[in-house]
């Protein structure tokens, strides 16, 4: 993912930073303890398609 994109997404939900996992697969939220996947390069920054960080 193209790092000053990464800069600007934040958590749609606290509008905090996000920071992408290992793999590169999804984003996550620490602080709401959210990841939101990425599908084709594309990050679905929508609340209701995300999955609590165990």
């Amino acid at each position: 993912m193209d790092e000053e994109l990464l800069e600007i997404l934040a958590c749609p939900k606290c509008k905090g930073g996000l920071a992408l996992s290992i793999d590169e697969s999804e984003l996550r939220c620490e602080k709401c303890r959210l990841s939101y996947r990425i599908d084709d390069g594309i990050p679905i920054l929508l609340i209701d398609e995300a999955s609590s960080i165990e």
